[in-house]
């Protein structure tokens, strides 16, 4: 043979659902959508039901011992993607519960393929597959065995050019092991619950004939159905088959809008890089990342914030709902304490792409470690470093704040060790200065850079952060008493 034979694929529509299956569905595939009970089984099925059901393409939904289809179409129609034109032309439902009890798999096998002879569809679910294993007896005089009913169940539907999905409770005894050598996909659903949070997951252990994405993917289930994240793939991973990152373009600076920090960044912020601003509570991060997108919206480069700690109430978030309502800067504000790094970087790319966004502040990594569900914080570094490759991909420039105890005797930048992981480092930090507490910054790192290595004084004002001198000409100037405001005054200059 010198041609290959093409599958076609099947396109869901489900978001994130085509991505983890590698471009879709099988046409004609044979597969098993398994899960614990009130993992989302049967909302999956009937979304990706009524996803792929047409005239042309019409759908058989057999249900089995588990709900009536009554009962089962009552819930399902909560959910935006029933459409109930659909049913009976289009999709119909037949329950299989006499045969079952018959004990027979030969009979349920003939009273399937009945159905199918006589509606011919092009969609085929069984809910559950599982109920008629145990439920018919491989024990009944003349009777088929439980491999030769899945068997014969897969090649009968597969030459009726059917695309078949059985829906169940995971595989876990001899009895139903032998679905394992006839399917061609495999797609396994389950949940995590600790405490108050509750954290969905998908995997895809198999489909035959391409590539899956690799791993555990979360999910959840709102009004309009499932909705699933797939796991952020670091660019220029071959497995992902992804491009390499543009990388940050060193020879295009940004500025910070905070008079004096360019300078002592070397020139501005490189384009493309990521820069953690650290400091203990009330030193000012949440205002110099408001100054960065806000100086963004005056050079017509948009911007987006992901927001964890701040509130409505607060100055420098009523600044920040001035610049969203202004349609130059895009808001992703949650308290959700089930989330997964996943969903937040999905949610973030779809808004960076929607607004052709080039700045993006994350405010602040401590609330965002709190954010994330606990089964997923013993990985959050590591999970850190894929959504900053991410984003260093799409070539934005990103600015994350991080709050730190301020123990005045020593400098730490971060307490999950993501420092490593920017491009720069500007520090904040409390001094005292003749029993009075002083702001404090410096610029810890940037990269392929030179850059300013003095420690400054700061104010913050209602016009924002004040830089003043280096914090050795202020303390020689103390007997004076002379104000912030006067020290970087523009008669004096602000030195580099």
């Amino acid at each position: 043979m010198n041609q290959k034979v093409r599958i076609n694929r099947l396109v869901t529509g489900i978001p994130g659902l085509d991505a983890i299956l590698g471009g879709g569905l099988p046409e004609f595939s044979f597969n098993l959508i398994a899960g614990p009970p009130g993992s989302g089984k049967t909302t999956l099925a009937h979304q990706l039901m009524f996803a792929l059901a047409t005239p042309e393409r019409r759908a058989l939904f057999f249900t089995v011992l588990g709900e009536p289809p009554l009962k089962m179409l009552r819930y399902q129609q909560q959910f935006t993607f029933f459409d109930t034109g659909k049913i009976n032309d289009t999709i119909r439902y037949v329950n299989l519960a006499d045969a079952v009890h018959s004990g027979r798999f030969d009979e349920v096998l003939a009273t399937i393929l009945k159905e199918v002879e006589a509606f011919t569809p092009g969609l085929v679910f069984v809910d559950s597959f599982r109920s008629v294993l145990l439920e018919a007896s491989p024990h009944v005089k003349g009777a088929i065995s439980p491999q030769q009913f899945i068997q014969q169940l897969g090649i009968q539907l597969s030459s009726w050019q059917a695309t078949t999905f059985l829906i169940g409770e995971e595989p876990s005894d001899s009895d139903t092991q032998p679905i394992y050598t006839v399917d061609d996909g495999v797609v396994v659903l389950n949940q995590s619950v600790y405490r108050n949070s509750m954290v969905r997951k998908i995997q895809v252990l198999k489909l035959r004939g391409q590539a899956t994405s690799p791993g555990i993917h979360t999910f959840r289930i709102t009004g309009a159905g499932i909705e699933i994240f797939p796991a952020a793939a670091v660019p220029g991973d071959t497995e992902a088959g992804t491009a390499a990152p543009a990388g940050p373009l060193r020879d295009r600076r940004l500025a910070m809008g905070v008079p004096g920090l360019d300078t002592m960044l070397g020139g501005g912020l490189p384009s493309g890089y990521s820069l953690l601003v650290a400091g203990p509570s009330g030193s000012g991060k949440t205002v110099l990342a408001t100054a960065f997108l806000a100086e963004g919206v005056r050079r017509d480069e948009p911007g987006v914030i992901v927001a964890f700690e701040q509130t409505p109430s607060q100055s420098w978030i009523r600044t920040i709902d001035d610049l969203v309502r202004s349609g130059k800067v895009g808001l992703i504000n949650t308290r959700l304490l089930d989330l997964s790094i996943d969903e937040i970087v999905q949610r973030l790319i779809d808004l960076i792409k929607r607004m052709k966004a080039s700045r993006v502040v994350i405010d602040s990594l401590s609330g965002f470690e709190l954010a994330v569900a606990p089964t997923f914080r013993e990985d959050f570094r590591e999970s850190l470093f894929r959504m900053v490759s991410v984003l260093s991909g799409l070539g934005v420039t990103v600015l994350m704040t991080s709050e730190l105890e301020d123990r005045y005797t020593d400098l730490r930048f971060s307490p999950n060790g993501s420092a490593f992981l920017t491009d720069a480092i500007i520090v904040q930090r409390y001094v005292e200065l003749e029993s009075r507490l002083n702001r404090v910054m410096a610029v810890v790192k940037v990269r392929g850079s030179d850059h300013s290595k003095e420690l400054r004084q700061y104010e913050i004002t209602r016009e924002g952060i004040i830089i003043g001198a280096p914090l050795s000409e202020y303390t020689g100037m103390l007997s004076g008493r002379p104000t912030l405001t006067q020290v970087a005054s523009p008669e004096r200059g602000l030195r580099p």
